[in-house]
């Protein structure tokens, strides 16, 4: 599985504007609705599966990087957008330090195998720390999806 098989590529952003936990997943759900990949009839309902998984224990991973997701019957198929805070977000990280990247995903309900695939991809790309400060530092989403793009090909390489 590629990234660029469940990243919605009109929906990233390289410059988050929100500054809490909830309000950033707010906005990239945001930005799933605006690329129609989620229905706006749908979006509390989303958030609501996504706010209850944070309850569970916080998506941020560590290194600045974060991994909301949830699984809803809003969709159809797995769906990821992208965003980067350029100030930094307390995430409730493991390590104790803000998230920068956040890459969130929804799954359908039934769909356990692609959903561990993706957050396991996700997490093989990002420990990259080259790509976690390649991606911190673009000017545009354009550029974030070329890093995506050309390490989705190195990685299905290896």
């Amino acid at each position: 599985m590629r990234i660029g098989d469940f990243l919605c590529s009109k929906a990233v952003s390289s410059d988050l504007r929100n500054t809490t936990k909830k309000e950033v997943i707010e906005e990239l759900v945001g930005l799933l609705i605006n690329a129609g990949a989620v229905e706006k009839k749908h979006r509390n309902k989303v958030l609501e599966v996504l706010m209850a998984r944070e309850a569970l224990g916080s998506t941020a991973i560590g290194q600045g990087i974060a991994i909301p997701h949830g699984k809803c019957d809003c969709v159809k198929k797995l769906v990821g957008c992208l965003g980067i805070s350029k100030s930094g977000i307390n995430f409730d990280s493991l390590d104790g330090e803000p998230a920068y990247i956040f890459f969130l995903l929804l799954a359908p309900i039934d769909s356990a195998g692609p959903h561990l695939k993706a957050l396991a991809r996700i997490s093989r790309l990002l420990k990259d720390k080259y790509i976690r400060d390649g991606l911190k530092s673009v000017k545009d989403e354009k550029s974030m999806l070329q890093i995506i793009q050309q390490e989705d090909v190195r990685l299905s390489k290896v």
